[in-house]
């Protein structure tokens, strides 16, 4: 798969998107946006789960970070929690040592200028200082999350950039490396001609932008996107 990753970080999650579409699959994760690093990212998704304190019990730190891959995407689900992060510079520092791309939380992170400072690339709901300890505690890893309304599995691929971050299906990757190359072929040639002076109607009109872009293909190995089960459910890995 690193070819289809390499096309992903080349051109980016807005061209991964319009194929994701031509393929009938959403992957958006909305409402995330970059909070440090720079450029493209995309890697397997490492996933995390973390759920409420209940009364009495306890929440240390989650200690998952030495267990990432390199190359890999941290992908952290908190429901989209505000009260507290799950991310700070200590796992941005180890995480970028360790080669791992970078952090997708649904929840917030903190240490922002640290990591920033770092490099790393981090991108959340929000950003806020309270620490998750004894607030959330950590209950999965590496099993199917929800992230933003999308499912996301280990091993499915993340790309984010600075206009946000998807996901796609491992499994349909193929396909939609086919559809960014066609949707990327589309857009020069538009480009090109607006750059010569074409109105973008016209050079739309000349390609069947449009034409192309109602073009639904609906493979059969695409799943549909779907929340996970509850917690303490049997995992569906599809």
């Amino acid at each position: 798969m690193k070819e289809e990753l390499a096309l992903f970080v080349r051109y980016g999650t807005g061209a991964v998107s319009d194929a994701l579409d031509l393929l009938a699959h959403n992957g958006g994760l909305p409402g995330l946006s970059r909070r440090s690093g720079s450029g493209a990212v995309a890697g397997p998704a490492f996933t995390v789960r973390y759920l409420p304190v209940g009364p009495g019990e306890p929440g240390p730190a989650g200690d998952f970070i030495d267990d990432v891959p390199p190359g890999a995407v941290v992908v952290i689900g908190n429901a989209g929690r505000q009260h507290c992060t799950v991310w700070g510079d200590l796992l941005s520092e180890v995480a970028q040592r360790s080669g791992v791309r970078g952090t997708v939380i649904d929840g917030c992170c903190r240490d922002v200028g640290e990591t920033r400072a770092l490099g790393y690339s981090v991108w959340s709901l929000s950003s806020y200082l309270k620490s998750g300890k004894n607030r959330v505690r950590l209950t999965a890893v590496q099993e199917p999350i929800e992230l933003a309304g999308t499912l996301v599995r280990p091993g499915d691929m993340v790309c984010a950039d600075d206009s946000g971050a998807l996901v796609v299906p491992v499994e349909i990757a193929g396909q939609v490396a086919e559809q960014v190359c066609l949707v990327a072929e589309l857009e020069a040639k538009i480009r090109a001609d607006i750059g010569a002076g074409v109105p973008l109607r016209e050079a739309r009109r000349r390609h069947r932008y449009h034409q192309a872009a109602v073009r639904i293909v609906t493979p059969a190995a695409a799943p549909a996107t779907s929340a996970v089960p509850p917690a303490g459910a049997p995992a569906a890995t599809a």
